[in-house]
C-alpha cells in the first residue's frame, strides 16, 4: 500500500515525557516529508500550541486541533471550525459549576477558566501542564458563567477537571441527557472534554484528506491516547505507541515503541523506507 499522509498526535506520541522532541523524531518527520508525504498534527491542544510544535518540526501544514474542532494552517483562516454555541456553552457551564471542578473554555485565541484550589496532586499537575505556549493567554475568573453572561463565548472545546470520580460520572450523565448538541469524551477518571456533536480527531483528519484528495486507506495515523483510538482504527495504517493503553493497542494495525524510546522514528524507519517518493510514483504512473 502507498501512503500519502502521516497524521501525528503530539502529547505521548511526538513528545517525550519531559515534553521535548527527540532529534530522531525531527529527522523522521523530515524524512517522510522529503518523500512527498503530507505530514499533519492531530491533537486535542489549542491551535497556537500545535503551531508551536509544527514550527519545531519545520512543517507548514494544515493542523487538526481542538480534537478536530479547529482545522487550520493560519490562526485567522480556519478551513474548518466547529463550535459549541454561546447559549449551550453558558448552560453547560452553569451545570458544571455545581460540581467541584475546574472548567476551561478553550478558544483558539485564549482560554477562560474558573479559579479553583485543586487538592488532587496528579490532577493539579495535569491542569498546570496544559501544553499551551506562554504566549497563549489564560484568564482565570471567579465565575465563568458571570463572565460569559456579559461576554459570550463559543469555544471549539471545553475541558473539565474533577476532584472526585463520582462527580465526573454524574456530570457526564447529566450533560449527555440534556444536551444533544455536544459529544463527551472521558479521558481519565478525573478529566473529560466536551466538543460539538460529531467532532473528533477522525472527522477532522478525514476532512483534511478529502481536501487534499487523499483516501482514507492512504493515511497513516500514530497516537497513544483514548481520543486517538477511533482515528487509529479507521485509517489505512493505524499505529499505537508503546505507551498507549491496551484499548488503543488493540485497535491498531501496528504497535511501535514508546514515546521515550523514539517510537515515531522507529515506525517511520520500518515502514516508509520501502516506499518510493510520491513524485517518482507519479512519474511512473503508479499513482495520479
Amino acid at each position: 500500500m502507498i501512503y500519502r499522509l502521516l497524521a501525528l498526535n503530539i502529547d505521548g506520541t511526538l513528545l517525550q515525557s519531559n515534553g521535548r522532541l527527540h532529534k530522531s523524531t525531527k529527522e523522521a518527520v523530515e524524512y517522510v516529508r522529503e518523500k512527498g508525504i503530507y505530514v499533519t498534527l492531530v491533537t486535542s491542544r489549542s491551535f497556537q500550541s500545535a503551531k508551536k510544535v509544527a514550527k519545531a518540526l519545520k512543517i507548514d501544514s494544515v493542523l487538526i486541533t481542538h480534537r478536530g474542532g479547529y482545522v487550520a494552517k493560519e490562526l485567522e483562516r480556519p478551513v474548518l471550525e466547529r463550535r459549541i454555541s454561546e447559549d449551550i456553552t453558558f448552560e453547560i457551564v452553569r451545570l458544571l459549576e455545581g460540581f467541584q471542578c475546574q472548567i476551561r473554555l478553550v478558544h483558539e485565541k485564549y482560554s477562560l477558566a474558573n479559579k479553583l484550589k485543586i487538592n488532587n496532586n496528579l490532577l493539579a499537575k495535569t491542569v498546570v501542564n496544559s501544553g499551551d505556549p506562554l504566549h497563549y493567554p489564560h484568564q482565570f475568573v471567579d465565575s465563568i458563567s458571570d463572565t460569559i453572561m456579559d461576554e459570550p463565548i463559543s469555544p471549539p472545546k471545553v475541558e473539565v477537571y474533577f476532584e472526585q470520580k463520582n462527580d465526573l460520572e454524574d456530570a457526564k450523565k447529566a450533560i449527555e441527557g440534556m444536551f444533544s448538541e455536544v459529544d463527551l469524551l472521558k479521558l481519565t477518571d478525573y478529566r473529560m472534554e466536551i466538543v460539538p456533536r460529531g467532532v473528533s480527531k477522525l472527522t477532522g483528519l478525514l476532512f483534511l484528506g478529502q481536501q487534499l484528495g487523499i483516501k482514507r486507506n492512504e493515511i497513516v495515523a500514530i497516537g497513544d491516547a483514548i481520543d486517538d483510538l477511533e482515528m487509529i482504527e479507521a485509517v489505512g495504517l493505524g499505529v499505537a505507541m508503546g505507551n498507549a493503553p491496551i484499548e488503543v493497542k488493540k485497535a491498531a494495525d501496528w504497535i511501535t515503541r514508546s514515546n521515550n524510546q523514539q517510537g515515531v522514528g522507529y515506525m517511520v524507519k520500518e515502514h516508509f523506507r520501502k516506499q518510493q517518493p510520491i513524485e517518482f510514483l507519479r512519474k511512473m504512473n503508479i499513482i495520479r
